[in-house]
């Protein structure tokens, strides 16, 4: 990771992260966690969600956790899976919250490649986890890095809609501009949290486009 690849807007823009201190204590630790055993996603997809939509062209971002931990899921966007596997209940529950909303069906593949190349911004706040152990690498430091990424939004762009889901998400909220942009926040998709309440019927997905056109911006084609 000393040489990272990253989409060269995002390297413009997070350029000086690479040099911090912070910044060369993780690069030593992933190294070591993916010597030691099996981490997500493959090394070469750590940055995919910054390399699949460049910073310029990112119109909303919703806000992971951490990546799946189980084998073939995990390819660098938060809530994606890999084609041919099955969906996570989290990624299930929005693509039924997506289908009531838009009235669109339930699409095959839970590769959500096609929503970042439209400019959804799929970040987890931590991008590398270990085999078989949520959260295994909330404490390498990637949120110091992936806050970064969410300020230089935050301070060049505007007319951004944020999609925050759950407490963890929510906790980001402070760094948004909320008049120049459109956060729209609610419980977590996983059925845990979905099934109380608060997930279903918000329908985020056609106020996100709502947002987006009335701002003369191509609305994402969920």
């Amino acid at each position: 990771m000393a040489n990272v690849q990253i989409e060269p807007t995002w390297r413009q823009h997070l350029e000086a992260e690479f040099d911090k201190p912070y910044f060369q204590q993780l690069t030593a630790a992933v190294r070591r966690e993916y010597a030691a055993g099996t981490c997500y996603p493959p090394g070469k997809l750590i940055f995919n969600a910054f390399n699949l939509c460049p910073f310029d062209e990112v119109k909303v971002v919703i806000i992971g956790q951490d990546p799946y931990h189980e084998p073939g899921q995990a390819h660098g966007l938060s809530f994606s899976v890999q084609d041919g596997v099955q969906f996570p209940p989290s990624l299930q529950n929005i693509f039924k919250e997506i289908q009531q909303d838009l009235g669109t069906p339930v699409p095959q593949s839970g590769n959500l490649t096609r929503w970042a190349e439209q400019g959804v911004l799929l970040l987890n706040a931590t991008l590398t986890v270990r085999a078989h152990q949520a959260n295994s690498h909330s404490t390498l430091r990637w949120q110091e890095f992936t806050d970064a990424a969410i300020r230089a939004l935050a301070i060049e762009r505007q007319h951004l809609v944020y999609m925050l889901w759950g407490s963890y998400a929510r906790g980001k909220a402070y760094m948004i501009n909320k008049e120049q942009n459109l956060v729209l926040e609610s419980v977590h998709p996983s059925p845990l949290s979905a099934n109380r309440g608060g997930w279903f019927g918000q329908h985020q997905f056609s106020r996100c486009n709502a947002y987006l056109q009335q701002n003369g911006i191509e609305p994402i084609v969920w």
